[in-house]
């Protein structure tokens, strides 16, 4: 069974392999019966798809890998807080929990920004949980964006 913070450090080695490709840091991991079933990476540079952040490669490959484009069971963990689109995403998936590492004050939908998961009009709720690892996440989306302005 493999515990939260060692998910969340398979999501923040996603993360910086993310920056080493030249993509903005940001990781996830899709966990499901204790075991990493699919893992992901900012891939939007690299595809030319503005859809492809962490969170939608990971549920992409994690559907794939389980059969069925619902996730029940399952946790996604991401290095930083979801905006709206990936969110949406993790409804419709009908994930069971998210963890998320560092909050994102600018386009967060997991509370800081916009409260798209548990809006209670929305039919699918999710446990949400953050704080694991954040300041190692954060300062990596930091010094990646200092080295490049």
């Amino acid at each position: 069974m493999i515990a939260d913070l060692e998910a969340m450090q398979a999501a923040l080695a996603e993360a910086h392999l993310a920056a080493e490709a030249g993509e903005a840091p940001i990781g996830a991991v899709v966990v499901r019966d204790g075991a990493i079933v699919a893992r992901g990476q900012n891939r939007v540079l690299r595809d030319l798809d503005p859809t492809a952040h962490a969170e939608i490669v990971a549920l992409r490959a994690a559907v794939a890998a389980v059969g069925n484009y619902r996730l029940p069971g399952c946790t996604l963990y991401a290095t930083l807080e979801p905006c709206a689109m990936c969110a949406g995403a993790m409804i419709h998936a009908r994930l069971d929990r998210l963890v998320f590492a560092a909050a994102d004050p600018k386009a967060g939908a997991a509370g800081s920004v916009l409260a798209v998961l548990n809006h209670p009009q929305l039919n699918h709720q999710m446990m949400v949980e953050q704080g694991i690892l954040a300041a190692e996440a954060a300062e990596l989306l930091r010094s990646f964006f200092r080295e490049r302005r």
